[in-house]
């Protein structure tokens, strides 16, 4: 699985994309609506769906990625806009040629709002349990 700081966002885009572009003019794809020097991830694939490419700034200059899948498509997710934000886990997915829109996610866990906490008669004092 691939694992990325949870700083970094990978931007897919929907529309495909020319894969004779390069580091220009996939580059100049991002400048008009994001940073492409934050370290994201941006990425691109090709008109027959089995290409995909990964750009992204790190320290001192661009890394273009390139894949090819020898069998099927990449399987993108729908979208009325030109790019979607996606996870690292999904993207994982995407160059394997997963169909991650038809994965079934769990529901994230997240840490009990003050109002769940409590403290209780007999613990030490000062400390919270969950309810």
């Amino acid at each position: 699985m691939l694992s990325l700081p949870a700083k970094v966002q990978v931007f897919l885009w929907l529309k495909p994309v020319d894969m004779c572009k390069g580091f220009n003019g996939l580059g100049d794809l991002v400048r008009k609506s994001h940073d492409v020097f934050e370290g994201d991830l941006f990425v691109f694939i090709g008109m027959s769906r089995d290409r995909c490419k990964i750009l992204f700034w790190e320290r001192g200059g661009f890394v273009l990625d390139y894949k090819r899948l020898e069998r099927g498509r990449f399987q993108l997710p729908r979208g009325s806009s030109s790019e979607v934000e996606m996870t690292s886990t999904e993207l994982s997915m995407l160059l394997d040629g997963i169909d991650f829109s038809r994965v079934k996610k769990s529901k994230p866990w997240l840490p009990p709002k003050k109002s769940e906490l409590r403290s209780r008669k007999g613990d030490r004092q000062g400390e919270l349990s969950l309810i």
